[in-house]
């Protein structure tokens, strides 16, 4: 007779803790501002990298860092601050993460050490991944400077690159050590980048909060021109509701089928890829929703006055509802099966039946989803 085998099973739910802190402020660096103070304590060593944009924007932002943390008994000693890639420069190859890595090796930055990541949605991706993979995990302390960076992107647990024209197709999740947003750094954003942030709060408020429509489309001029009270009321809630969705929801590091928050998505990085990232992510998400909007009315699910609406509220905000692209519908459609693999398991597109009550579906109707586009083709 042969020996028995020894077999063994290990099977228990895991759960591992984690504290996801997101603070609103004005003048970050102002030595009377605790909050940098707050989320840096207990750390010996920091390094910091801005997003060129910023830097150019704010050319004594170092100085300012430097200074801030000066100003406090028992704050981390400042290694270096170093300028990357903005935009989608950030996340088109290793550079910035291996520069990050790198950095932490030179400056000797340790697991309870911080990495400081400063500008928009892109570079916190790229910076937090090579903090991600640092020693198997940094601390991560992101200042996101933009409004798309404010109302969602900082808010997320995940960091990545793009791997040619795939979004975010490396990368890790990780829930980051602190966010601080700034408004300060909002007025000094480029218009195209102000305008393309409100496209998420505009997502989140057709999927989650009906008020924050209403408030939207009561204040759009007014976010247009830059009213920093109008603009902030609605970031800040955008932001509240993408938050409570990572931090609250049951699945932060998407191991299910279902994104949820990623309404207007699947054809927003299509078109994103098919320009090379010339068309902001921003920009691309309106396109994305007012076609998914399209589909839902075509499909009867939506109602034509409240597919008006959508479209309304996108255009009173100056989003584009349109694109050259969309003149060529058999490129787009091809981004269903991306989006797919991307998410793993069966196609979930989320659609609305009404604002404030959205519905997941498994399968999109070609001969819809073209005509879809079609009317928002010219």
């Amino acid at each position: 007779m042969g020996r028995a085998s020894v077999c063994a099973t290990f099977d228990v739910p895991m759960q591992v803790p984690a504290r996801h802190r997101v603070t609103f402020t004005r003048d970050v660096f102002d030595p009377g501002n605790p909050a940098l103070a707050q989320a840096l304590s207990g750390s010996a060593r920091c390094i910091a990298f801005v997003d060129d944009g910023v830097a150019e924007a704010h050319p004594q932002l170092a100085v300012a860092l430097g200074r801030s943390l000066a100003a406090r008994p028992g704050m981390p000693e400042l290694c270096g601050v170093e300028r990357v890639p903005g935009g989608e420069r950030a996340k088109a190859g290793m550079d910035v993460p291996d520069r990050v890595v790198r950095a932490t090796v030179d400056h000797r930055i340790d697991r309870q050490s911080c990495v400081i990541a400063i500008g928009g949605g892109a570079v916190l991706d790229a910076v937090g991944f090579g903090a991600a993979i640092a020693h198997r995990g940094c601390r991560l302390v992101r200042l996101p400077t933009t409004v798309l960076s404010q109302d969602d992107a900082g808010m997320a647990v995940k960091n990545g690159i793009n791997l040619g024209r795939r979004k975010n197709y490396v990368g890790t999740f990780a829930v980051p050590h602190a966010v601080i947003c700034d408004e300060a750094f909002l007025e000094s954003t480029p218009e195209w980048s102000w305008i393309g942030g409100f496209s998420e709060a505009v997502k989140i408020a057709l999927l989650r909060d009906p008020a924050l429509l209403a408030h939207i489309e009561r204040d759009a001029a007014a976010i247009r021109a830059r009213d920093m009270h109008a603009a902030m009321t609605v970031i800040v809630r955008s932001a509240e509701l993408h938050w409570r969705h990572i931090a609250l929801g049951g699945d932060p590091f998407e191991t299910q089928s279902a994104r949820p928050l990623d309404h207007g998505h699947w054809l927003a990085h299509r078109l994103e890829g098919l320009t090379d990232g010339a068309l902001p992510h921003g920009q691309a998400v309106a396109i994305g929703i007012a076609v998914d909007t399209a589909y839902a009315a075509n499909a009867g699910m939506l109602a034509p006055a409240e597919a008006d609406r959508v479209m309304s509220v996108l255009r009173a905000l100056s989003l584009p509802t349109s694109h050259p692209l969309l003149s060529d519908p058999d490129a787009l459609v091809a981004g269903l099966e991306e989006f797919r693999e991307h998410l793993g398991g069966r196609l979930t597109i989320t659609l609305l039946r009404a604002v404030g009550d959205p519905v997941d579906v498994h399968e999109l109707d070609e001969r819809l989803l073209r005509g879809a586009i079609a009317s928002l083709a010219g």
